[in-house]
This record gives structure tokens, sequence and C-alpha cells, in this order.
């Protein structure tokens, strides 16, 4: 979202487009991160993430991703890119409640 790349803009000092693209038809994301040659999130060194505190939404609901199935419903699908998909704890639906709450909020300052 616009709102949180101005953000992490403001926070890192880097210009937004030298670490963001501008994306059509993927609402309500008007943005998504570049990535290095090797297909990895510019943030990314070796495998942490250089921005976690202040890291979009998006990055925060990986390896999960809402998807609106119909009527306003929306489910919480994972991406097989993953390779840690079944090898922590199990989540609860508090888990992903807070997520979607967290969204909804991002929405409405957006």
């Amino acid at each position: 979202m616009r709102k949180e790349a101005e953000r992490i803009s403001k926070e890192t000092m880097r210009c937004l487009s030298g670490f963001a693209k501008k994306v059509k038809g993927h609402d309500p994301y008007t943005y998504c991160m570049k990535k290095t040659h090797g297909g990895k999130c510019v943030f990314l060194n070796e495998k942490t993430c250089t921005i976690y505190p202040i890291r979009p939404l998006t990055c925060k609901f990986y390896p999960f991703e809402l998807k609106a199935v119909n009527n306003g419903v929306h489910v919480f699908q994972h991406t097989d890119e993953c390779p840690s998909i079944g090898n922590g704890p199990q989540l609860r639906r508090e888990y992903f409640m807070r997520l979607f709450d967290e969204l909804k909020h991002t929405m409405e300052d957006a």
C-alpha cells in the first residue's frame, strides 16, 4: 500500500522507486517490493529482513495471503514457495484474526 511504502522510504531514507514498484490489479496493494537478481526481496540479507520492525503488512502475512472468495468472505491460504510450512507451531485462529484486524486498520488509514 502506498502509505506503507512511503513509511518504509522515510524510515530507511531510501527513495521509494529504489525498493518498490507500482503494480495494478492487486488492490488494495499499489506497490510491491523489488527483487534482487536472485529473486529475493531487496531488504533480505541472507535470511534476515533488514526492515523487520517496519515491514509491510504483506510481509507480516507471509507465507500466507488473504484471498477474497466471495461476498466479502476472505480466507488465508499459504504459498508453496515457503520451505518452512509445517515446521513451526500450528497457528491458531486468533493469529489470523489479529492479522485481519491489522489489515482493516491499515485500509482505514489509507
